[in-house]
Formats: structure tokens, C-alpha cells, sequence
């Protein structure tokens, strides 16, 4: 209303200088009477225009003033949405991240036991093999020694028996034969 008054104050001003300025250097009274004849209708005008359109201007500025007030509100709240959607996204992607890292720990951590383990378990083979290895090798000194033994002892059989037969004469052998069957005669009793 304030503004609406300072306008009137403005234009009765500006109208009252243009009509001095129209006609306000002649002599006499009459141009004082039309300065004033003017003032008044433009008052009278002024009149009419806030009686009967004050109410309608002023209803629109205030429902214009509203809507503009309501934007803003609006335009805030959708702003402030916006920020927490934008927050909301943000953290999401921070805790993402953060799962994808303890993923990738978590899988470093699983690959490195699995190293280990795997390292262990060849390690043990390792091991059994190296005693299986050499309880082969202690088994085929053993069949090896055993088999030299056997043929050594053929061996001396022979010749045992070669040097025998040069040396005992057929008198000789009936007694060895003789004296042996009366050891195992005797074993038998």
C-alpha cells in the first residue's frame, strides 16, 4: 500500500510540473486555475482508480507475491531434496567402494592362505616322496646285498664243492656219506 501511495505522490508530481510546464509561463490567473482544475480531476482519477481497482491490484500483487514466495519454496525444498539425494548417493558410493576394497582384501587374504596351503601340501609330498624314494632305494640295496649274498654264497657252494671233489677221494666220500646218515638218523630218533 506503501508503494502504491508513494506512485500517486510521483505521478501528481510529474503532472503538476508538466502542466506548469505546458502553460505555466503566461500572466494571469488562468493557468493557476488549470493547474488546479487538472490537480483536482487527476486526484478524482486517482480516486477512482484506488476505490474501485486498488482492491483487485492489490490482490493480484499479493496472490503474484504468494506464487513467487511459493516457488522459492518450493525451488528450496527441492534444492535441499536434491543435497540429500546427492548425499545419500554419495554415501552409497563411499560404502560400495569400501565393499569393493574389503572384497579385494578379502580375496588377497584367501589367495595368500591358498599360497600357503599349497606350499604345505608340497611340502609334505615333498617329503613322503624323499621316504618313499628312500625306502625304495633302502629296499633295493637290501634285494641288491641280499641277491650278492645269495649268488656269493653259490658261489662259495661251488666252489667249495670243486675244491672238495680235487681234494676228497671216492674212500673219502663214502665216509662223509656214511657219517651223514647217521647224523640224520640220529636227528630222527
Amino acid at each position: 500500500m506503501k508503494r502504491l501511495i508513494i506512485l500517486l505522490s510521483l505521478i501528481f508530481v510529474f503532472s503538476a510540473v508538466s502542466a506548469f510546464a505546458g502553460g505555466g509561463g503566461e500572466a494571469g490567473g488562468g493557468s493557476l486555475k488549470d493547474w488546479a482544475f487538472k490537480t483536482i480531476n487527476f486526484a478524482i482519477l486517482v480516486f477512482i482508480i484506488v476505490k474501485f481497482l486498488g482492491k483487485p491490484i492489490k490482490n493480484y500483487l499479493a496472490q503474484r507475491q504468494e506464487l513467487i514466495e511459493k516457488s522459492i519454496k518450493e525451488s528450496q525444498e527441492a534444492k535441499e531434496l536434491a543435497q540429500k539425494a546427492l548425499q545419500e548417493v554419495e554415501e552409497k558410493l563411499r560404502l560400495k567402494d569400501k565393499d569393493v576394497q574389503d572384497i579385494i582384501e578379502s580375496a588377497k587374504k584367501i589367495g595368500e592362505q591358498e599360497k600357503q596351503q599349497i606350499i604345505q601340501e608340497t611340502d609334505k609330498m615333498k617329503e613322503k616322496i624323499l621316504e618313499q624314494a628312500k625306502t625304495n632305494i633302502e629296499f633295493e640295496v637290501k634285494m641288491a646285498k641280499d641277491a650278492l649274498r645269495l649268488e656269493a654264497a653259490e658261489l662259495a657252494i661251488q666252489l667249495s664243492e670243486q675244491k672238495l671233489k680235487e681234494k676228497i677221494t671216492p674212500e673219502e666220500q663214502e665216509k662223509l656219506l656214511q657219517e651223514s646218515i647217521k647224523i640224520i638218523e640220529g636227528r630222527k630218533n
